[in-house]
């Protein structure tokens, strides 16, 4: 298996690494020996990791490391949604779409790639940024018992969305999804004898399309398969949703697990949902990108107090239902 990166790489060399004059050279943060910093951004599907990812691998000279389960898998780019080349904005992504999508990627299997990936990107002078929704793999990664974090220290940063606003979005961004081909997508990935337990099959958008499919090899008339097409589209919605409120779950006993241990942040992006336009990116780059911005860079000069952050706006301020803390060791 080669670890590779995706074509979101192609511009990377032109990047500016913006606020660090000369390049980002970890030692300058911290002149002491330390381990190495990473920042991971965490946060259930559809709340903008991979956005924040890449905003803060332009701001930071960054490099993407995708820890998503699924979305090593080479393939289904719709389904899975990964991000297009036009979003990467020229910042290097690895582990995305490089594993042969009929076996199973295990975590330890990611932990050896990533590690590799980490390293590779430090020796660079660059900021490995790990980003997905996969907690299992970042749980491998961050877990204190392990040799990684004797090696790397971790700042972890949660974006999260109120779930009856995330349920909205999601169920739009199936609908989108579909618009932008999601059942061709499937359709010519569709093995009848295929298993949905290995590999990309297990993909929610894969077996939910199972009984369309085969009505359609069955040259089942077109209202019933109308009606199988609509109950496969909810039932990805359905699952979608019941998979983001799994990884909330997982995220805040993640979060409690390693409170003390490693640097934790929770930034609710509630308010970008519920606007649009100029006002959501607005929204966007003062309660999340903002306060993230200065978590990381405190993380990267070695921040150790506790602390807490409140966004610039106050007309935004209100839309924090929490503050967000450092927790360090």
């Amino acid at each position: 298996m080669i670890v590779s990166m995706s074509v979101c790489q192609q511009q990377a060399a032109q990047l500016p690494l913006v606020n660090f004059t000369g390049g980002l050279n970890m030692d300058s943060f911290n002149p002491r020996h330390h381990k190495e910093k990473v920042v991971v951004v965490m946060g259930a599907t559809g709340t903008g990791k991979s956005r924040l990812a890449i905003d803060l691998a332009r701001q930071f000279g960054g490099e993407v490391v995708n820890s998503d389960k699924i979305q090593v898998y080479e393939g289904l780019d719709i389904v899975t949604n990964k991000v297009t080349e036009e979003e990467c904005h020229g910042v290097p992504h690895h582990l995305l779409g490089f594993v042969d999508p009929n076996i199973n990627y295990t975590s330890s299997d990611f932990k050896l790639h990533a590690s590799l990936t980490m390293d590779s990107i430090i020796s660079r002078d660059r900021l490995p940024i790990i980003a997905g929704g996969s907690n299992s793999f970042i749980e491998a990664l961050v877990d204190h018992e392990m040799k990684f974090s004797r090696r790397y220290e971790f700042c972890l940063v949660w974006v999260d969305v109120m779930l009856p606003v995330l349920r909205s979005f999601i169920q739009a961004r199936v609908d989108k999804m579909v618009d932008m081909g999601l059942v061709n997508e499937v359709r010519e990935f569709f093995n009848p004898s295929g298993d949905y337990s290995i590999g990309l099959r297990r993909a929610i958008g894969v077996p939910e399309m199972d009984r369309f499919l085969r009505a359609e090899l069955q040259s089942v008339n077109e209202e019933t398969l109308v009606i199988f097409l609509e109950q496969a589209v909810n039932k990805i919605k359905s699952n979608t949703f019941k998979l983001a409120c799994k990884q909330i779950q997982k995220i805040d006993r993640l979060k409690r697990l390693w409170r003390g241990k490693n640097y934790v942040y929770k930034l609710d992006a509630t308010q970008v949902f519920l606007r649009s336009g100029k006002e959501a990116n607005k929204a966007w780059d003062e309660l999340v990108v903002g306060p993230s911005t200065s978590i990381v860079e405190q993380f990267l000069r070695g921040g150790e107090h506790i602390t807490t952050f409140s966004p610039p706006s106050p007309t935004l301020s209100s839309a924090i239902n929490s503050q967000t803390i450092i927790f360090t060791r």
